[in-house]
């Protein structure tokens, strides 16, 4: 008689992650699913490595074994209904879904595709959390100098919570009022790493550098008058910082610095 609870397959079973796989043999290793159940579920999810071919973008299934999270959608260059096919791709598949650098328009379609995505407005960011980001050990803040910084601060801090961690958003403590930033530091030096998000002459990595423990990734921002050409000056500044362990990432690239800030956050 065929145990029908040791062959089903369902969403239970579906691989996306390393620890889908460990889980999957430890369950046949203890009896809980049979080795059929086991190889149609390893078979449904070979079959769609290393990527998926929409025709017009091949979407990396195979990103969350290799990286440890999935393929992230720039938003920027795509239409709204390339968009909207690559998140329902995404998400069949059982992945979190980011995408990036978007607007509602985008968003309309995403949405008519996978019912409970989240626009995040000023983040410029679309996301369907699936719960398949092992936890973070401590938490990231994000730390931005001022409201004009809050786009880019955003997209690291929305980034960050979907990849697992804790987030502790700082914003407006600007080196221009410096006691605001000094009057939090208590919050600052718990950090397990601190984003620094700044335009201008981009000195906030550097300060918040030297009053803490924790590695600071800087992100410069195009925020600022002639001079700073586009964040050019804060991202000399911030690459020639006198603090030790400030990393630097490309100008308004908070995507780029949550995903350094959480491979961080996860080592042991």
């Amino acid at each position: 008689m065929t145990d029908h609870k040791t062959d089903r397959i369902d969403t239970i079973h579906r691989i996306t992650t390393e620890r889908d796989l460990l889980r999957l043999l430890d369950e046949v290793r203890r009896g809980d699913l049979s080795p059929d159940a086991a190889h149609a579920a390893l078979r449904d999810y070979l079959r769609h490595l290393p990527y998926e071919d929409l025709g017009f973008a091949r979407v990396d299934h195979h990103r969350p074994i290799r990286q440890g999270w999935p393929e992230v959608v720039f938003g920027i260059g795509k239409t709204p209904a390339q968009i909207a096919a690559i998140a329902h791709t995404i998400v069949a598949r059982g992945h979190s879904l980011l995408v990036t650098r978007t607007d509602a328009e985008a968003f309309a379609e995403v949405r008519a595709a996978v019912p409970g995505a989240i626009f995040h407005q000023v983040a410029r960011a679309i996301t369907f959390p699936q719960n398949d980001m092992p936890p973070g050990r401590g938490t990231i803040m994000v730390a931005a100098a001022g409201t004009a910084d809050l786009p880019v601060a955003e997209e690291a801090a929305v980034t960050a919570e979907l990849l697992g961690n804790t987030v502790d958003r700082l914003y407006d403590v600007g080196i221009a009022g410096i006691h605001r930033l000094f009057h939090e530091h208590d919050r600052v030096r718990t950090a397990r790493v601190v984003i620094a998000v700044a335009g201008m002459e981009g000195a906030l990595p550097s300060v918040i550098g030297g009053i803490v423990q924790a590695p600071v990734v800087a992100v410069p921002t195009s925020v600022g008058y002639g001079a700073s050409f586009g964040g050019v000056a804060a991202l000399l500044a911030m690459l020639n910082s006198c603090a030790a362990g400030v990393a630097v990432v490309n100008i308004d690239n908070g995507f780029g610095a949550a995903a350094l800030a959480s491979q961080i956050n996860h080592l042991s």
